[in-house]
């Protein structure tokens, strides 16, 4: 077994002074670590009736659809704001200054479908949160959400836990 956490590179300062950057692109780089991240996600939810997985633009893509793959499931991106070519529903949240939005086919999920929601990291949980609002406004169930790295310094797991959703990470940093 691979130290999984030990294949995130930590950039200081980034994207500004004083910020921990948690960089996982260095770990879906690395072919084992990669591969054991998904089978561990994989083996969670095996199982467990996903019909669909929702990935969280970017990285969510890249997990969401390794992890649907190996679940038999489909794959629903969830996109920046006009991003999608057809027919969308969104859901806007709040940033540190401003609002974004994140935006889903019509039809992308049918009600009453198990659903698995899938980030890289979640930090302080307005994207995830966003997510769940997102999918429940097309009557998908979401079964859990699901995440490489949690910053619980930043409260995201317990904010999506407030929304009744399980919330799963393989490991944590602390601070931020």
């Amino acid at each position: 077994m691979i130290d999984l956490r030990s294949l995130v590179r930590t950039v200081p300062d980034f994207p500004k002074p004083g910020i921990l950057f948690r960089d996982v692109t260095t770990l879906l780089g690395h072919a084992e670590g990669f591969r054991q991240t998904i089978d561990t996600f994989v083996a969670r939810y095996k199982g467990a009736g996903i019909q669909k997985v929702a990935g969280i633009e970017a990285r969510g893509f890249i997990l969401g659809g390794a992890i649907a793959h190996g679940l038999g499931a489909g794959f629903v991106p969830l996109r920046k704001k006009g991003k999608l070519p057809g027919e969308a529903v969104g859901h806007d949240y709040a940033l540190e200054y401003g609002t974004d939005r994140i935006e889903m086919h019509v039809g992308a999920i049918d009600a009453g479908e198990r659903v698995l929601l899938v980030d890289d990291l979640i930090a302080t949980g307005g994207t995830a949160e966003a997510g769940v609002r997102l999918v429940r406004s097309a009557g998908g169930d979401i079964h859990e959400a699901c995440f490489v790295i949690d910053l619980p310094d930043l409260g995201g797991a317990k904010r999506v836990e407030g929304l009744d959703v399980r919330t799963f990470s393989l490991f944590a940093f602390e601070g931020h």
